[in-house]
């Protein structure tokens, strides 16, 4: 793994931000859809089909993101497809998460069972920000969620929910400094 990236040398522009819903928390919990926006605001989001050994469903979690375990058995992408997916999409980028931890394991679950590798490289989306933008990032997330109303949880909306924050976050550093 490569250092995280630091305020100082953040990308010029948007980031691309990944986002990955999943079939709960915890152990045993695996990725059931894949979304990100790039810097340029192109979205792209699959759902994933669980692997036969990949077994642990928490409804709670099914509420939030309203995906049936049926249906992503139903209409979900190989894990295959979806690591050659992404590597084609984001190949040599350094991607961000605001999950960091479990969007990296998540992820890593993916490429482990298709027997593959990352051609980019996952970031914490915090790496990105200095601590005055980070003191007051879920008050500015919640603010935008507010003007957005309800919107679906889903992985590519919540990308793009995560990069309009970021854009707001840095306008907001930028008229109170």
């Amino acid at each position: 793994m490569q250092a995280p990236t630091t305020p100082e040398n953040r990308p010029l522009g948007l980031p691309t931000i990944l986002d990955i819903e999943a079939s709960g928390f915890g152990p045993g919990s695996y990725p059931i859809e894949v979304g990100f926006i790039t810097g340029e605001g192109q979205a792209w989001c699959s759902l994933v089909r669980p692997e036969t050994d990949w077994l642990h469903w928490d409804e709670k979690a099914a509420s939030m993101h309203g995906i049936s375990r049926e249906h992503i058995e139903r209409h979900g992408r190989s894990v295959d497809d979806i690591a050659a997916a992404l590597n084609e999409r984001l190949r040599g980028q350094t991607v961000y998460s605001d999950a960091w931890a479990h969007d990296y394991t998540w992820l890593n679950r993916i490429y482990e069972s298709a027997q593959r590798s990352p051609s980019f490289k996952l970031d914490n989306l915090r790496a990105l920000l200095d601590d005055q933008q980070a003191a007051h990032w879920h008050e500015v997330k919640a603010t935008l969620q507010g003007k957005l109303g309800s919107q679906r949880h889903r992985a590519s909306a919540d990308a793009r929910l995560l990069q309009q924050t970021y854009l707001a976050v840095q306008t907001w550093r930028t008229v109170t400094a």
